[in-house]
């Protein structure tokens, strides 16, 4: 069968049009740029389970696998218990492990949760945790949350002591849940429009803000600070609530009723964290 050089003509303009438009950025895609995304990561432990392959494998595989990647500044965390009137913490029994990995764009998160447990020196350096045996497993499962860094904070930020990895430091990891996605827009223009500031005022040393896009109990948002130690960072969250900003913006009708729960975490890093 012959064909026309006018059909022939059509059949290439429209096949190539059918290619552009599928390597063509999906609409608004590009208001993303300059903002971080979030991996967050809870490996939830089974009780009484080792932590040292978990460990091993975090530091030895998946930190340098990352970062071979481009992808740095990875925090690797547990939980404290800690007792604010007596300014004490204790570590706390049959927490997760919680990992904060940073993104500057979607591909790196979508090769790293894909791809990288294959790549074979991944899987040399994280063996006795990659080929655990079935009837003696070192995690229940993992929690996974991708968040899209805040328009007021579009980048991660590491204070001194966190780059120094001051042995002291201490983080908390707060998330905002709200009874519908419009309220939570509000609670997320609320820092926006002063409350992240007034953060770093008030010597609050915040780390990342977050929208949370996939994962668990959606919607909320999340967001981590810090202090050089725990009674720095207790001292700070002691001069947030009597501040008269925040009293005004507490107080804004615009923002009422936009978070209906609050769930704080007191956070220490790992000796091989990155944050």
């Amino acid at each position: 069968m012959k064909t026309s050089r006018r059909t022939f003509l059509k059949t290439s303009l429209a096949a190539s049009a059918a290619t552009a438009l599928s390597h063509a950025p999906l609409a608004g895609a590009e208001k993303s740029a300059g903002r971080d995304y979030y991996e967050l990561r809870a490996y939830r432990l089974k009780p009484g389970a080792a932590t040292a392959p978990l460990d091993r494998y975090l530091e030895k595989a998946l930190l340098p696998a990352l970062a071979k990647r481009g992808v740095k500044e990875v925090g690797v965390f547990t939980e404290l218990e800690v007792d604010k009137k007596a300014g004490t913490s204790k570590p706390k029994a049959e927490t997760p492990v919680w990992v904060l990995i940073r993104h500057t764009s979607l591909d790196t998160f979508v090769a790293g949760a894909a791809e990288l447990n294959a790549d074979a020196e991944v899987q040399s350096a994280g063996a006795d945790y990659l080929n655990v045996p079935k009837a003696s497993p070192a995690f229940d499962r993992i929690d996974t949350w991708l968040y899209r860094a805040f328009k007021g904070m579009p980048r991660m930020e590491q204070p001194v002591f966190s780059k120094n990895r001051t042995p002291t430091r201490v983080f908390e990891m707060r998330d905002y849940e709200s009874h519908s996605e419009r309220a939570a827009l509000s609670k997320m223009a609320m820092f926006d429009n002063g409350e992240t500031q007034l953060m770093r005022d008030l010597g609050m040393s915040p780390v990342f803000f977050g929208q949370s896009i996939a994962g668990p109990n959606l919607p909320h948002l999340r967001y981590m600070t810090s202090g050089s130690d725990l009674a720095a960072h207790l001292a700070g969250w002691a001069k947030f609530g009597p501040d008269p900003r925040w009293k005004a913006m507490s107080g804004d009708p615009q923002y009422k009723d936009n978070t209906s729960k609050n769930t704080a975490r007191f956070l220490v890093p790992t000796a091989y964290s990155q944050i």
